[in-house]
C-alpha cells in the first residue's frame, strides 16, 4: 500500500477548513491502495518522509513566509531525505490573510532542492475560503492520491 503523508499547520478555522478538504480529497472511497497519515508540522520526522511515497503540505503565510511549524520541519527533514525523496510527488495548500507569496516561494524552492516532483497545481486562498476554493482543496487531496494509486 502507498502512503500520502500530510503535513499541516493549521492554526485558524481558515487553514482548518482547508485541511480538512483536502483530507477528505484524499480519502475518497475511490482511491484505492493509499494510505493517509496526517501528522502535525512540529511533530512530523525524517522517518515519516521517508516512509510516505508523497506528500501533501499545509500552512498559513505568516509575516510573508510560511509558518515556522512548516519551516521546522522541512529543517528537520531536509538533508536525511535529500536523496532518497528525489522525484517524490507533492502538492501544497496556503491560506493567507492578504498575501501568501512568501510562503509560496518558499515552498517552491524548499521543495525544488529536495527534488520532489509537483503532482497538482497549489492551493492558495486569502481571506475566508469560499466554496470553489474548499473544492480546490478536495482535488488537491483526491489528485495527489490518486496519482499514488498502484
Amino acid at each position: 500500500m502507498a502512503t500520502l503523508l500530510i503535513v499541516h499547520h493549521t492554526p485558524s478555522p481558515h487553514c482548518q477548513a482547508m485541511f480538512e478538504a483536502v483530507v477528505s480529497g484524499a480519502g475518497d472511497p475511490e482511491i484505492e491502495g493509499v494510505g493517509v497519515v496526517r501528522v502535525p508540522a512540529l511533530a512530523a520526522t525524517a522517518s515519516d518522509v521517508l516512509a510516505a511515497d508523497g506528500y501533501l503540505l499545509g500552512t498559513p503565510a505568516n509575516l510573508g513566509y510560511m509558518s515556522g511549524a512548516l519551516k521546522h520541519f522541512f529543517d528537520q527533514v531536509y538533508y536525511p531525505c535529500l536523496d532518497a525523496t528525489r522525484g517524490r510527488p507533492f502538492g501544497y495548500f496556503v491560506h493567507g490573510g492578504n498575501d501568501v507569496t512568501g510562503a509560496v516561494r518558499g515552498i517552491e524552492s524548499i521543495t525544488t532542492g529536495l527534488g520532489w516532483r509537483r503532482a497538482a497545481e497549489a492551493v492558495t486562498v486569502t481571506g475566508e475560503p469560499g466554496k470553489d476554493d474548499l473544492e480546490k482543496c478536495w482535488e488537491l487531496g483526491a489528485t495527489v492520491a490518486a496519482g499514488l494509486m498502484g
